[in-house]
């Protein structure tokens, strides 16, 4: 079958090949036929080497499509279902799952060291235990989570990363207050999310923050008061509070930068939204008098900050109803032969979310 291998860290183009086997059938386990998968900023981390994976890898953990087939005691699936990929699956039984904090369930991380793919010189991993830029991918069977036939893979790709990422973080998360103001810095697929679900939630101002004019422009689509590039950013706050500063601020970007810019926009005793994944040796430097006497809530928000599988549904139920817009989200769409125009979307920004149809 055909996958875009990336076969050393720090590549910047992957290589389509059709020599790739999808491995690993057997005992609760379950066969896909990828249909759709989306492109996250998280694929290039990976590939840069900011998030750790090894190689070669199988980019991809946003997709949906079709189950071929299913091991033994696997009952929630069967052939023929329509499933999202869910790239980090409860196990139900560890202590953060007992807690009800199932999107720090460690287990689908432990799915990242073992391999999904071969090939004829050797084993291939798949990014986050998936590896969705392929036409086939063999799983754990909590990662494949049945949707209704009136969704559409583009759509239930989306709903597996992305959607999920930036809805979680203002709706779970901060769980925004109608009436307050909010800031955005970053505005591609996730940070649009963001944007959805504090509009949804009734903030009354959303400052979008971007260096790129289409992303502004689409974030004031989506629900943004005012947009604006960071070189902005400081009379925008000036404009909406007053020079205060935001009552929460999302850094949807990942480095410790923006993520200082953020603390400095956000008011005393507001909240900052970590969304954004960054690198292990990138450090947010913080004395311990402001963190004492701003009193500004921190809150890094993993996947949402709440339940996969009930943000799952509440992401399809809110997309029916016309309450947010997902097919919007998708501004480019390729083929698997194509995916290094895709890379190249993301890295120039020109960008919300493209489509790899598989």
């Amino acid at each position: 079958m055909r996958a875009a291998v990336l076969h050393e860290i720090g590549q910047e183009k992957l290589e389509v090949l059709d020599d790739v086997e999808a491995v690993g059938s057997g005992p609760g386990r379950v066969r896909i036929r990828v249909r759709a998968t989306g492109l996250c900023h998280s694929d290039l981390s990976a590939m840069s080497g900011v998030l750790p994976q090894p190689a070669p890898f199988v980019p991809g953990h946003e997709g949906a499509g079709e189950v071929l087939e299913v091991g033994e005691g696997v009952t929630r699936v069967k052939p023929g279902d329509r499933v999202v990929v869910c790239w980090l699956p409860a196990c139900g039984a560890c202590p953060a799952c007992r807690r009800g904090q199932t999107e720090l369930c460690l287990a689908g991380f432990m799915n990242a060291g073992t391999p999904n793919f071969r090939r004829p010189g050797g084993e291939v991993f798949g990014f986050a235990g998936t590896g969705t830029f392929a036409e086939e991918v063999v799983v754990d069977a909590g990662c494949a989570v049945p949707i209704p036939d009136d969704v559409p893979f583009d759509i239930a790709a989306l709903i597996g990363c992305g959607v999920t990422t930036g809805l979680g973080a203002a709706l779970n998360t901060a769980d925004v207050e109608a009436g307050s103001s909010v800031a955005v810095i970053g505005c591609g697929g996730v940070g649009i999310s963001a944007i959805q679900g504090a509009r949804l939630k009734g903030a009354a101002e959303i400052v979008a923050v971007d260096p790129v004019a289409s992303r502004r422009d689409s974030a004031l689509g989506f629900g943004a008061t005012r947009a604006v590039p960071p070189d902005e950013l400081a009379g925008a706050k000036q404009e909406v509070t007053g020079g205060e500063g935001f009552d929460y601020v999302f850094e949807v970007v990942g480095r410790s930068s923006t993520a200082r810019t953020a603390y400095e926009n956000t008011r005393r005793g507001g909240t900052l939204v970590v969304v954004g994944a960054g690198a292990m040796d990138d450090f947010l430097q913080l004395n311990m008098f402001e963190l004492f006497f701003d009193e500004k809530r921190i809150l890094p928000s993993m996947y949402g900050g709440g339940d996969v599988l009930r943000s799952y549904e509440r992401a399809i139920a809110l997309w029916r109803a016309g309450r947010i817009d997902l097919a919007g989200l998708i501004t480019h769409r390729v083929r698997l032969a194509e995916i290094n125009e895709a890379l190249d979307q993301m890295r120039t920004g020109t960008a919300l979310r493209t489509c790899i149809e598989i």
